[in-house]
């Protein structure tokens, strides 16, 4: 047993044309139960912000798919606010419950039987000779690639100042153990239960490079210098990319910070998630 749960913030992925509605449905059915909502709006509504920084909830109920829990997760690991997800869009990785669920699982909030589940984070930072020019904390992954012009790119990767590889490819993926099953997947990279704390590192398209993932421990700083003379760029979380000189570097690096997911289903539940996927998905890379 955990906590007893009692004020909620609910956000929402305003693109769903069923979210505000079913918002509004659990904050009147969560006052039914005793509990108070102190905020209910769109994932990016500059209130619903606010109060996540100022640490109003216990816990934010996001109402979407994936790509909305991703936004919650960066808002809320800062503030230590637990996430729960209620799915809203195509399959769900991240997300808890179906959205016929909701009305059996929640009371539970309030009485405390859940479970909290940690996910890993990373902190990526862009650096241009000495000078650090920006940082992201990443959920899922950190994709240093090919910009607009269809051409390998070269990629130098060191771990914790040792050479590691040399790639010619597309680019290379970063992922925590919570992305392991987005991008890193397509690209052939190994799933990692989302309880474990390692960095999967995934070449994309390499050509005459290295072509298998690998896993870095929890402590390792993995930094990719970029060889290029035509446009390479790095995103974080399928965010706007941002564009990387000759010489440039991206390091990535394990967070202080943590995600907190409530889970109600076992941990198990994970595999059975994944083979449900992989069963209605027999053209995926990774399903043939």
């Amino acid at each position: 047993m955990n906590t007893p749960l009692k004020y909620f913030g609910l956000a929402y992925n305003s693109q769903i044309e069923a979210a505000p509605g079913l918002g509004a449905e659990i904050a009147q059915f969560l006052k039914e139960q005793g509990a108070e909502v102190r905020g209910l709006g769109a994932i990016y509504e500059r209130p619903l912000r606010q109060s996540i920084a100022a640490k109003a909830f216990d816990a934010l109920i996001v109402l979407g798919g994936d790509g909305t829990m991703l936004r919650a997760s960066h808002l809320c690991a800062s503030a230590g606010i637990p996430i729960l997800g209620v799915n809203l869009g195509s399959f769900g990785f991240l997300m808890e419950l179906k959205p016929q669920e909701w009305k059996t699982y929640l009371p539970r909030l309030l009485e405390g039987d859940y479970r909290l589940e940690s996910h890993m984070l990373l902190q990526a930072e862009h650096l241009r000779g000495e000078k650090s020019r920006e940082n992201w904390l990443v959920v899922n992954d950190v994709v240093v690639c090919r910009g607009q012009y269809v051409r390998p790119i070269r990629l130098e990767a060191e771990v914790d100042g040792a050479h590691m590889a040399s790639y010619v490819a597309d680019g290379v993926i970063a992922s925590t153990p919570t992305g392991s099953t987005a991008y890193a997947l397509a690209a052939g990279g190994a799933i990692l239960p989302p309880e474990l704390r390692n960095i999967l590192i995934v070449p994309v398209a390499p050509h005459l490079s290295p072509d298998q993932p690998i896993i870095l421990s929890e402590g390792a700083r993995v930094t990719f210098r970029v060889h290029t003379s035509h446009q390479a760029v790095v995103s974080v979380d399928g965010h706007m990319s941002v564009t990387l000189e000759d010489g440039d570097c991206v390091r990535v690096s394990s967070s202080e910070l943590n995600s907190l997911f409530i889970r109600f289903h076992e941990p198990g539940y994970f595999y059975s998630n994944l083979n449900r996927f992989l069963e209605h998905n027999p053209s995926f890379p990774n399903n043939r």
